[in-house]
């Protein structure tokens, strides 16, 4: 793979990747970016062993950094760390839909449709957490071979961008393990660019504003179900 870089609006460019690859790193960053409570932590050894034997270039550096910042932190600071960043911070939240939609009331039927989306694709997440929790979107990405999963993600890629801006900004080790989920997907256009530069700025809508739906869903054989874990 080759070494990613970042264009003059600050959006890390894209690595290439196997499926597999893929898969590992959504994985991955599914059970990094969750809630680090004991158990969840627990299993950062499994995943660091899994990014070693299957990663490589700046996707594994992006992981390998992550691990090293927080190798160092006791339980009780980094739960503090994650819940003082995703929890009291406007553009470090980590629901995909808010980026959208704001605490609107568009922002219900968006999480309508992000369980569509699962449905459609014969996948059933868990209901601990809101379908649109970007940890969730993530496993769902890495054990799905529908096509939705991407489209998933893609639809809400300014906002996955906004989010690694701001954790670079208050220097989160949180920042490198989503730098390593926006490697991991395509290149942006023109449109996404400009509505993550109008978010970087602004921030997410206050006001009711639309929602542009997923594109055309279609149904599969699910790979598997969602993880119990340690959702808040």
């Amino acid at each position: 793979m080759r070494a990613s870089t970042v264009t003059d609006a600050g959006v890390t460019e894209p690595v290439p990747l196997t499926d597999r690859e893929r898969a590992v790193a959504h994985m991955a960053a599914s059970v990094l970016l969750d809630y680090p409570s004991v158990s969840r932590r627990a299993q950062y050894a499994t995943v660091r062993a899994a990014v070693a034997e299957t990663l490589s270039g700046a996707i594994r550096d992006d992981f390998d950094a992550f691990f090293d910042a927080t190798g160092a932190l006791g339980q009780h600071e980094l739960e503090a760390h994650f819940a003082a960043t995703f929890d009291l911070k406007r553009k470090c939240c980590p629901y995909l839909s808010y980026y959208a939609t704001g605490d609107t009331r568009n922002r219900g039927m968006a999480l309508v449709r992000f369980a569509e989306a699962y449905r459609a694709a014969g996948w059933q997440p868990s209901d601990d957490e809101l379908p649109d929790y970007l940890p969730m979107v993530l496993e769902f990405s890495a054990v799905s071979t529908s096509p939705i999963a991407a489209q998933l993600l893609a639809s809400h890629r300014d906002g996955i961008e906004v989010l690694r801006t701001a954790l670079k900004t208050f220097a989160s080790p949180y920042l490198h393990v989503v730098a390593a989920v926006c490697r991991s997907l395509p290149e942006l256009d023109e449109e996404t660019r400009d509505r993550y530069t109008r978010l970087v700025t602004e921030g997410p809508p206050t006001e009711l504003v639309g929602l542009t739906f997923l594109g055309n869903l279609e149904p599969f054989t699910p790979a598997g179900t969602a993880s119990e874990g340690a959702r808040r």
